[in-house]
């Protein structure tokens, strides 16, 4: 029987272990299956952080349009804060820009989660598919619904 290898046991030794063998090119010690997996799952998180964001995005926009009075600073700072995060992700990461309608099309799933979860209304309140398109999402003026005094107080 094989002994755990440093990846399982301790994987922060083995990434610092793995950086210095790629730096001193040493590449018949570099542990290629482990390293091929792990580059490969960080493209997948970029994709996750993606759909993420826009998750809690779409679940806030859709509970400013459907709970307009309740909206909050908080609401209104989450909205921007996800925004601004969106862009700077697909700033670093331009190549996800093209999986962005697929990305919306499973985020906006979990958005409506968001919103049924935190206005306690019923699932069938919200539309089947995303009434927001993406260049509204990413509007920074975009806010669906009856206008909203705490737009204009933001901006004071």
């Amino acid at each position: 029987m094989l002994s755990p290898s440093l990846y399982e046991t301790d994987f922060y030794a083995w990434t610092q272990e793995q950086v210095t063998l790629l730096r001193n090119q040493q590449w018949s010690q570099i542990d290629l299956q482990n390293l091929i997996e792990e580059i490969q799952s960080l493209g997948k998180q970029q994709r996750q952080e993606l759909r993420n964001r826009q998750s809690v995005l779409i679940g806030h926009l859709l509970k400013w349009q459907y709970q307009s009075g309740h909206r909050s600073r908080s609401w209104l700072a989450t909205l921007r804060i996800q925004r601004l995060d969106i862009a700077e992700l697909l700033e670093d990461n331009p190549s996800l820009k093209p999986y962005l309608e697929e990305a919306l099309r499973k985020a906006y799933l979990k958005g409506v989660e968001l919103a049924v979860g935190e206005t306690d209304l019923p699932k069938r309140t919200f539309p089947v598919e995303c009434p927001y398109s993406l260049v509204e999402i990413m509007d920074y003026d975009f806010y669906p619904g009856e206008p909203s005094k705490l737009l204009d107080e933001s901006e004071q």
